[in-house]
């Protein structure tokens, strides 16, 4: 209860909101739980568009990354020291793709707890049923075609969001993990009351679309290069030169002055002396005998 208590804000947020959808749009308890679903993912729209450029330069910088564990990798430590100094560098926070999930729990949470407060239960009365759902406060546990149905849903909408966000997962491993945890949540789903998977098959349904439109829109940046790399960095080191004015950059106008000997010097050839100045007649001062 301690958690409830701490939540109670977030409860009664999502409370309102679902009376708003029932009592001023009109729409059915089921309905208005798919409606909080779009209100909350529009609230953390700004973060899911800082997740995808998250994602998106982690993937752009993914070939460093590799070398990085290549060249480090019997040394753990030193790894961890240059792969923070690597996104430090390129200004990449590897937590940003966390975001949107971690505001999203505790919404989740609430619902929870609002779904199976008795006040819900008694604003529900009378119309509690959500298609072949028989009460959307309760579990589905003694209805084995809705159980089921309920389940075929939720696994196929997660699947589904698993796999248009796994696009960028490199490792293997993680996809794999990621495909098998809705298999392994349905043990947990199905004690939950029906509302909470209903708002969470409407979020994987979301996330779907999301993930379409940015895929569409906002197509990933292509791989850096080690020359891409490379040049970057000669060209910060060249700003950091001469105190900011660029010195590496403009050379001196004695350095200008030696860079074509410098080049006949390369070319092998031999530079021919410049011809003697012609010598001035003297005028002559006396009369001519």
């Amino acid at each position: 209860m301690y958690l409830a208590n701490v939540l109670q804000p977030l409860i009664d947020f999502n409370d309102a909101i679902l009376k708003f959808w029932h009592d001023q749009a009109g729409l059915p308890w089921g309905w208005a739980i798919v409606g909080l679903t779009f209100c909350i993912r529009l609230l953390i729209l700004p973060l899911t568009f800082r997740q995808v450029r998250s994602m998106q330069e982690l993937q752009r910088l993914q070939p460093e990354l590799k070398k990085l564990q290549e060249r480090f990798k019997d040394d753990k430590q030193r790894l961890n020291q240059e792969m923070m100094r690597f996104y430090q560098e390129h200004k990449v926070n590897p937590l940003g793709s966390c975001l949107p999930l971690l505001f999203q729990f505790p919404f989740f949470i609430s619902l929870f707890y609002l779904l199976r407060g008795d006040q819900f239960k008694a604003d529900i009365a009378g119309e509690a049923g959500f298609g072949f759902i028989p009460n959307l406060a309760e579990p589905v546990k003694d209805k084995p075609g809705a159980l089921a149905a309920l389940i075929v849903l939720y696994v196929a909408s997660q699947l589904g969001s698993t796999l248009v966000s796994a696009q960028t997962m490199t490792d293997k491993n993680q996809r794999r993990l990621f495909m098998a945890l809705p298999f392994f949540f349905v043990v947990f789903v199905i004690n939950f009351p029906a509302g909470v998977i209903v708002y969470w098959i409407t979020t994987n349904v979301w996330t779907i679309g999301q993930q379409l439109l940015i895929r569409r829109f906002l197509p990933p940046p292509e791989p850096l290069t080690a020359g891409a790399s490379a040049a970057s960095g000669s060209g910060r080191q060249a700003h950091k030169d001469g105190n900011g004015r660029g010195a590496a950059a403009r050379p001196r106008a004695s350095e200008r002055r030696a860079q074509p000997a410098a080049a006949d010097g390369a070319s092998g050839g031999t530079r021919k002396p410049p011809p003697p100045s012609p010598r001035k007649k003297k005028k002559r001062t006396g009369r001519r005998r």
